[in-house]
């Protein structure tokens, strides 16, 4: 039996079992663990048991995943601390009397949002309870929220601080500073294209325009709300692009930032309360860094059994052009993003690609933003989709219906994707200029 044919089993497998049902974890545990044995009976060396054990070590004991807790952690206790809502207003202010001025606003706080917590599925949550029933209220259909709102989720991943740029940027090597900086313009452009879809849609749909004015008494007010929450993506951002602090210290930081703010500044939480923000935080962190650990072993295995080299060889027999790869990719990924967790895909499919766009002069920090960018539209589309389902759960729709309210943000975000992968200036402009390497 070829290695080939053993690879395309576990690949496979792998995928038979998460679409039976059996969880994400377990599933590239198991497989992972097989392409070991397969591995150990090929060369006749039994190195599966501690292959296993090394590779779950590794794979959550790298010092760069400890910004993933920390940036959970800061956006449960500023969720918690009622700063979400100094946001909203905020980005109403911003707004003004655009039509779909509710609409814009949660694209803007979304990007706000993301930027503290680097989390689609958090912002998700937090920004589609205050604003999708806020939205039906003032006339929006149930749907049009959704979607305005799942859509608007998806920057948070690209803006800086991310999640799962860090998770890109540990199993390919690369700085996850060079990495966040390069998602800002790409982040901020995604936004921009929402906001613009939304003043489409409004000549199509005439959604509600905000009449009312804040004064100026009012407009200070807001402003000065604004600030603290708004200090913490400057901190992040501005300590890493300063070389001041690594992602992970810029992690530990805005935690503490936010559990300071809350506590002692608006005093909008209570010490008692923090025990159970913790709590929070851990079983927000650990399912993923679970999935992690588990998809290093499985990443581990078939990477041990040659299949980038295999992957490699395959996709240039087919071409050698670096645009029909990067075209043959972005496929690959949104179809990944339907049917598998975001950091699992990274963390599977990183080391087996990123090899090959190197081979083509791609730069890794490109790639890197056109992956993430990939696999975070996943949340939006079913039947994985946890944007989408979050939200639709909020709006009390079905996701059907859900999906109608999306697509038309979809499409823009997927054109926007393509900007980004065939035009590298819009992500490697930012960290070139700032000296760093990419």
């Amino acid at each position: 039996m070829s290695i080939g044919f053993v690879i395309l089993l576990l690949v496979i497998l792998t995928f038979v079992f998460i679409l039976a049902g059996i969880p994400i974890y377990i599933s590239l545990l198991f497989t992972g663990s097989l392409s070991l044995v397969a591995l150990g009976l090929s060369t006749d060396t039994p190195i599966a048991t501690i292959a296993v054990v090394n590779s779950i070590f590794t794979g959550v004991g790298n010092l760069p995943l400890l910004a993933i807790p920390f940036f959970m952690l800061a956006g449960e206790i500023m969720n918690r601390g009622g700063i979400t809502e100094k946001l909203i207003r905020f980005a109403m202010l911003l707004i003004g009397r655009l039509p779909g001025s509710l609409a814009q606003a949660g694209i803007v706080s979304s990007m706000f949002f993301g930027g503290i917590t680097g989390s689609a599925q958090a912002c998700a949550s937090c920004m589609g309870g205050i604003l999708i029933p806020a939205m039906k209220k003032e006339g929006y259909s149930p749907a049009e929220a959704v979607g305005v709102i799942a859509s608007a989720s998806t920057c948070g991943p690209i803006i800086p601080p991310s999640i799962i740029m860090v998770v890109y940027a540990t199993a390919v090597g690369c700085s996850v500073g060079t990495l966040f900086m390069a998602g800002v313009v790409p982040g901020i452009l995604c936004g921009l294209v929402l906001m613009f879809v939304v003043l489409l849609r409004d000549r199509v749909v005439h959604f509600p325009r905000r009449v009312s004015k804040a004064t100026w008494k009012e407009a200070v007010a807001i402003c000065v709300d604004a600030i603290i929450p708004l200090g913490m993506p400057l901190i992040v951002v501005g300590g890493i692009m300063g070389g001041v602090m690594t992602p992970t210290e810029a992690g530990a930081i805005s935690a503490v930032y936010a559990l300071f703010v809350s506590l002692f500044v608006i005093k909008t939480l209570k010490l008692k309360e923090v025990w159970g923000i913790l709590l929070q935080g851990v079983n927000s962190a650990a399912p993923l860094l679970l999935i992690i650990a588990c998809a290093k072993v499985f990443s581990y295995g078939l990477t041990a059994l040659q299949m980038p080299v295999i992957v490699n060889d395959f996709i240039l027999s087919i071409t050698e052009s670096k645009y029909m790869f990067l075209f043959m990719v972005t496929i690959l990924l949104l179809i990944m993003g339907m049917f598998m967790d975001g950091g699992a895909s990274v963390i599977i499919l990183a080391p087996i690609l990123a090899p090959v766009a190197a081979s083509m002069d791609i730069s890794l920090i490109q790639f890197g933003l056109i992956m993430c960018f990939n696999l975070t539209i996943g949340n939006i589309t079913p039947p994985l989709g946890y944007c989408l389902f979050i939200t639709a759960k909020i709006a009390g729709v079905p996701v059907e219906k859900a999906v109608k309210g999306t697509l038309p943000y979809m499409i823009a975000e997927i054109l926007t994707l393509l900007l980004i992968t065939y035009v590298p200036f819009m992500t490697l402009a930012l960290p070139e200029y700032l000296g760093m390497s990419v």
